[in-house]
This record gives C-alpha cells, structure tokens and sequence, in this order.
C-alpha cells in the first residue's frame, strides 16, 4: 500500500515548548490511521500544521511524493486535505443548505448544490435535510453536516478530530459505516481520538506521540486497550477501584422536584418537569446528547440562574431554588463548570489567585477582611501535589496549562474543599486516558466519603464507569433513573436517542 503522506523530521515549537520534536512518520492510503497521544503531546500541532493553520519550523511533508506546504486552510483544502472539527462551526440560524454553500470556496447554485449534496448523501450514507435549520438537528445530524460539507470539497484525506464525542453508540456504528465507504472510495482518514476501544474497532493503524515525540506507529489490530494506554502514557494504566458504600440507605441530600422552565428562545432548551434525588455518597449520572437541556440544567442546579419557585431545588432539606452560587456554596456545595477556561478558572490570573476567588465553604483564607497568602499558598501546593498538575508552579497563569492538567486542578480544588456536594459537568471531556481514570477514580473516592455526587456527561463509558444511577435528558425532558448495574449501552443509547 501506497503512503499518501509522509512527515520527514517535523518541529515546531511554542515559547517554553518543543511541541513537535523531530517528527517521522508515513500515512498510507486508503487506511483510517489514528494518533493517540496525552494532552500535550503534540497532536493538535500537528493536525494544524496539515491543515494549514501553523507553519513547522523545520522539516519536510510529502503528499502523493510532492512537496506539501501550506500557509492556510484554504491551500491545504485545495491540495486534497479536508477536515471536520471536534466542535462544530455551523450557523444555528441557518438551514443545512445556507451552512453547506458558506463552507464551499466556489460559487454555486443551490439547486446544483442540492444535487451533489443528494449524490453524496446516497453514497456515503449521510442522509440530510436539506431545509433544514441546523438548530433542530440532533448532534448526529450535525456532525453528517459538516461531514458533507468537507466531501463537496472532495478530499484525499479528512482529518477527524474526537468525531464520536457527541454520538449515541447507534449513532457512532452509523459514522463507521461512513468511513468504511470513504476508504472504499479511495479516501485516507485521519483520526484523532481519546476512546482507545475505537482504535481496536475501526483504525488500521496508530501512531502514538508522548511529550512531542513519535513513541511508536503499530498495526492498530495487534494492540487491545491496555498495551495501547501503556504505551501512550509510558506505563501501566491501573485498574480503576469502583467499590463504593452502599448509598441505597442513605438519606437524600439534594432533590429537584417538578422543574419546569419556558425559555422562549430558539438557542435554549425547555425544561420540562424535571425531577429526581440525589443520595448521601451516591453518583448520580445525567446522560444526554449536547443539546438536549444539559447546560441550561446545570445553570440552575449551580444557582447561576435563579428560578422563581425556590422549592423546586431542595438541599438537605432547605428550598434553595432561589439562592446564587455563593450562598449555595456556603452550604458546602460546589461546582465544576463544562468549560474550563474564563468559567471553572480564569486563564490571565495565577494558580493561587484562582484558589482564592473560589472561596470555599470552611477555608481560612481570610480573617477579619486580611488575606491569609500563606494560607492559600498551602492549598494551592496541596491540590498541585495532590492531583499530579503539570505546572511550573502555583504563580503560573491557570491559561498556561494543558486542558487535563487545568482539568484537573478545578477538580483537585472543589474536592480538596471537601463539599457536601459536588455538581460537575463533562469531567473528562477531550482529555487524556491518564488523567481521565484519575479524575474518575477521584470522583469515586469522594463519593465513598459521603458526597452526593451529580455527573452531567455525554461520555456513556464514563457514567457506566462511576455512577450508581443514570437517567438520559432529552430536549428538556429527564428519563426516570435506572441503576448503573443493570443497564445496557444499547439501552442507554436508545434513551439518549429520546426513546424514553
């Protein structure tokens, strides 16, 4: 089999960063060929040096034996590379065709779009509607989309980046189907992902990369998930201990009872009589695909937006509805936003500054309105050595870490607060395996002391993993809680998909 490129020698580096260190490797064609890699590890620089947005400092790219460099994503587009982002960058407002012409570089006509978008659809088995508005498609639909849009460009390669990551497992067997016809069809798939059982199932070889270097390219078929992990973080990936207390005799320590919230906008998403209970040292997992009422829930469960019927949210026992954050906080509640930067911690202030603005229920941070430095220096050192932070210290700026080490620092703070309860979304969301099972394997040693947990995910591995209960939210609506033990992902799968 034939290498459609082949990367000679590649460096590039950041100040303080060699991301990219003397970098060798080939891609054949007509194969799908992963990269795995921590966070860190220089797989995003890259996949952004093939797709045109960085220029390497040195070294050399082949595509098809001819010299590949680029200096946009326009020229990498026009050479044959295509690539469909892990966040999608469509127009919510506009319908699917609106959104397929702004992502062409020519000038067409919609009914002759219409025809190549029907040709493709059928071919590829990426069924669209047409008139759609993207606002009312599902995440699948989306992601077909943005895939169509790449395919108008007809691409040698497309560079995948964490496709699955907002799929139902039913809607992940349909993408594969998808890419299986596209290697038919004399296409070569680039595939970035942090799911190492995908690796096993669809890729026919992997490239894993460790703080800037190629570790290894192997046959993807002669690895399992453990020597894969092994060989990416450079040592065994421990177990992960699931052994909890017994919560089903616990007292209910947090409750949301008949929620029920109108918006009136077409961004957000009505939450429709939303309840369910939440045990001493239990996890309780919320599923879902993104889109369906996570965040607008999690707004209110945190108090960033308060709702008029305050008995709707009830914390041992108190109507709570109504308080903010910081009251909520006070009574030994904490948070772990979705997004990591500017919401759980602010990226231009220091390590130690961020620990301060958290304020924690029962620190001793201040006393009689005098700052205690030492005092916040300590913790911050603590949370640092405790959740193994990769920093230079606790005055680097919470923007100079990777995303799992910064993962792991906003964790490390709100458990090292030692809450009553602790509300989080997507924990593990687009990090590494290494840090994914650590803050796992925390969020389960905290449970066992007793904190009610909430778990919002889209990560179904992940809640099966650590939560005792899963119920799956639907465009606002909450499913009735099943108990993790006895659930199936095929089942699972079918409620995220709204078959409640």
């Amino acid at each position: 089999m034939n290498n459609i490129i082949e990367i000679k020698k590649l460096s590039k580096s950041f100040p303080g960063t060699l991301a990219n260190d003397n970098i060798s490797f080939n891609i054949k064609n007509n194969s799908v060929h992963a990269i795995l890699g921590e966070n860190g590890a220089g797989k995003s620089t890259l996949v952004k040096i093939l797709y045109g947005i960085l220029e390497p400092d040195n070294g050399t790219i082949l595509l098809n034996n001819k010299n590949f460099a680029v200096k946009s994503p326009s020229e990498s587009r026009n050479l044959g590379i295509g690539m469909v982002f892990q966040h999608f960058s469509l127009f919510d407002s506009l319908t699917v065709a609106e959104n397929l012409v702004l992502g062409l570089d020519e000038n067409i006509s919609f009914s002759k779009l219409k025809e190549q978008v029907e040709s493709i659809s059928l071919k590829y088995e990426l069924p669209l509607d047409y008139d759609a508005p993207i606002t009312n498609l599902s995440a699948g639909e989306k992601q077909r989309v943005e895939i169509v849009r790449i395919l108008l460009q007809n691409p040698k390669v497309l560079i995948m980046d964490e496709p699955t990551s907002v799929l139902t497992p039913q809607e992940v067997d349909k993408l594969f189907v998808t890419l299986r016809k596209l290697i038919n069809d004399d296409k070569t798939i680039l595939y970035i992902t942090h799911k190492l059982e995908e690796v096993k199932k669809i890729c026919d070889e992997v490239t894993i990369m460790r703080n800037g270097k190629i570790i290894e390219t192997c046959n993807a078929k002669n690895e399992d998930v453990k020597s894969l992990a092994s060989k990416m973080l450079g040592k065994k990936l421990p177990e992960i201990e699931k052994s909890k207390i017994n919560s089903d005799n616990k007292k209910t320590v947090f409750e949301v009872n008949n929620l029920d919230l109108k918006y009136n906008d077409p961004f957000l998403v009505d939450l429709n009589n939303i309840s369910f209970k939440v045990r001493e040292g239990e996890i309780f997992g919320i599923a879902g695909i993104a889109g369906n009422g996570q965040s607008e829930i999690m707004n209110i469960l945190t108090g960033e937006e308060i709702i008029k019927k305050k008995s709707a949210i009830k914390c041992f026992g108190t109507d709570i509805g109504n308080l903010g954050p910081k009251k909520r906080r006070e009574m030994s509640i904490a948070f772990v936003p979705e997004d990591r930067l500017g919401h759980s911690a602010i990226p231009q202030l220091s390590l130690l500054d961020n620990v301060l603005l958290s304020q924690f229920k029962g620190n001793q941070f201040s006393k009689f309105g005098v700052i205690n430095k030492n005092e916040i220096k300590e913790k911050t050192i603590e949370i640092i050595k405790n959740f193994n932070v990769v920093t230079t210290g606790y005055n680097s700026f919470a923007g100079s870490l990777s995303g799992g080490n910064l993962q792991k620092f906003v964790i490390g703070r709100e458990i090292l607060s030692n809450p009553k309860i602790l509300i989080i979304s997507h924990p593990t969301w687009g990090i590494d395996a290494g840090a994914e099972l650590f803050i796992r394997q925390s969020l389960i040693n905290l449970a066992k002391k007793g904190t009610a947990i909430i778990v919002i995910s889209q990560d179904i591995d992940e809640l099966l993993e650590i939560t005792d209960r899963i119920s799956v939210i639907y465009k606002g609506n909450l499913s009735d809680p099943l108990d993790t033990k006895n659930i199936s992902l095929e089942k699972l799968g079918l409620l995220m998909g709204g078959k409640f």
